[in-house]
This record gives structure tokens, sequence and C-alpha cells, in this order.
């Protein structure tokens, strides 16, 4: 019997939501102090129409240690747990602190091992898949953890924003700047680097022209199409998130490529309209 917890950034589709092998750990979200709990409650209209109207940037903190040692929990043997980047937010260091407690504070002995999926939303999905892949054939904990980690070494992750207004709330982005981008419908094409940091690969203007270069970009970098599972991430704009996968077969064949929309965490980060890839 095994499990994969997740925090609540990996964004789960509705038949993995409802597969007792997957569970989601929340995240809290605050805007303008109201504090939204990222779970099964989480009403994405209403948390995009509050990030509209902020003045300050919305933000997001890590669970409790306390909350993954409760998840951790139950007849499951073996537990795998996938986090938010290091770089990105706390939740992983929660995670570790997370599986001492269980250890300290149970008897019964179980297999704990953390993934820092060095990405966020989608990409933790894939890595949560490939756990349930690799538990599905029969591999033992160890050699499942193996395999896992060296997957999330060959993941890349990219995303496109519809607006610059949450960087430039939390003051990633000068005012000047983002006034001039969104004069000019410039949008900028972001990715993870190998250790889980956010970068600009370049900027494109109009949104159809920045998901080409999107898709551009992830295509370079892939190889394998035909064996590697594709994930889209979308914030509140389905026929978006179709438009890049239609782009996509157009170019390359995948395994499979797999679409979902953004719970809470991946919202704030995505924003209204933002569309994020992970292979």
């Amino acid at each position: 019997m095994y499990k994969v917890v997740l925090d609540s950034c990996g964004d789960l589709s509705d038949e993995l939501k409802k597969d007792v092998h997957f569970t989601n750990v929340p995240l809290e979200l605050e805007v303008d102090g109201v504090f939204i709990t990222d779970d099964e409650t989480f009403n994405q209209k209403d948390f995009l129409r509050r990030v509209r109207e902020c003045i300050h940037s919305p933000k997001s903190s890590c669970p409790s240690p306390e909350l993954y040692m409760k998840a951790y929990e139950g007849e499951a043997e073996n537990v795998y747990v996938v986090t938010l980047s290091s770089r990105l937010s706390g939740s992983y260091n929660s995670a570790l602190l997370g599986a001492e407690l269980y250890a300290e504070e149970h008897t019964q002995k179980k297999n704990i091992h953390v993934f820092n999926s060095k990405s966020a939303s989608v990409g933790e999905t894939l890595i949560a898949l490939k756990v349930q892949e690799y538990e599905e054939e029969g591999y033992p904990f160890g050699e499942v953890v193996k395999a896992v980690e060296e997957y999330i070494s060959s993941m890349n992750t990219f995303f496109v924003l519809e607006t610059l207004e949450t960087l430039r709330k939390a003051g990633r982005l000068s005012n000047l700047k983002a006034f001039v981008a969104n004069t000019l419908n410039i949008k900028p094409v972001m990715g993870s680097d190998k250790e889980g940091s956010i970068q600009q690969l370049g900027q494109a203007r109009g949104m159809k022209r920045a998901l080409a270069k999107m898709v551009e970009d992830m295509l370079r970098v892939t190889k394998n199409c035909e064996n590697r599972v594709l994930a889209i991430s979308h914030c509140n704009c389905p026929e978006r998130a179709e438009y890049v996968r239609e782009m996509i077969e157009k170019l390359a064949r995948f395994k499979k490529i797999v679409i979902v929309n953004t719970a809470g965490v991946s919202s704030m980060y995505a924003n209204d309209g933002g569309v994020i890839l992970a292979v």
C-alpha cells in the first residue's frame, strides 16, 4: 500500500482527486487580510476577483509540519511527498519536519520520502504520476525514490502570464516596466531552472506569440517526446489550454497530454489567463 502526498500547489485532475492513493495538504492564501484555505472549498472565481481588486500582493503560507505528519498517517507503508520547489516555498522543509515528527510520535514505522519538485503546479502532478507508475509496476521503495529523483532532474517547467500586476504588487517588477509591458501587450515567457528558481526565458508581443515561443522553448529542450507525459495547467482559460495542446500535437507526438485547471496556489502565481507547461 502506498500514498502520494502533495502540497496544494500540485494541481490534480478530478480523476486523481478520487484516487485513494493521492491526497493534498493545503497551503493558506492571503489577499488583503482575507485568509483562504487552498482545499476543496477554494473558489477560483471569487479568488481571482479578490486578486484583481487587491491593493497589496497576495501571499501564501506553507502547511505546518503537523499537517504533513497527519497526512502521513494511515495504512500505507510507503509514503511519497511532493512539494513546491524549495526555492519558492518553505513547504519542502515543513514536509521534512513532518516526517521527523511522525517518526517521534508513532510506533508504526513506515517509509517516507520527500521530493523537492524543483517545480510547481503540474510539475508536481507529473512527479506524483511517475511515483504511481513505478509503484504499480512493483518497484521497491528505494528504487522508486531513485527513479523519480532522476525523473525530476530531467523535467522542465514553463509558463506564460496574461498580466504582470501580481509581480508588480509583489515588488518583483517596477511600475514603469509593468506599465510599458501592459501598454505594449508584452507577455513574458518564464521557466524554472534546474534548481527550481524562476527565470525569464523571453517575451513576445501578444498572447498567441508568447504561447508559441513557450512551446518552441519546451520542444527545444525535450528529448524522446513519445516516451514522456506532458501536462498543461491553466488558470480559468480552458480554450487557451486546448489551443496550446493542439499546437503541440502538430509539432510533436507525446505519450500523453494532460490538462487540468489550477487550484489556489497555482492560480495565485499564474493569475487569470496564465498557462503552465511541465514535461
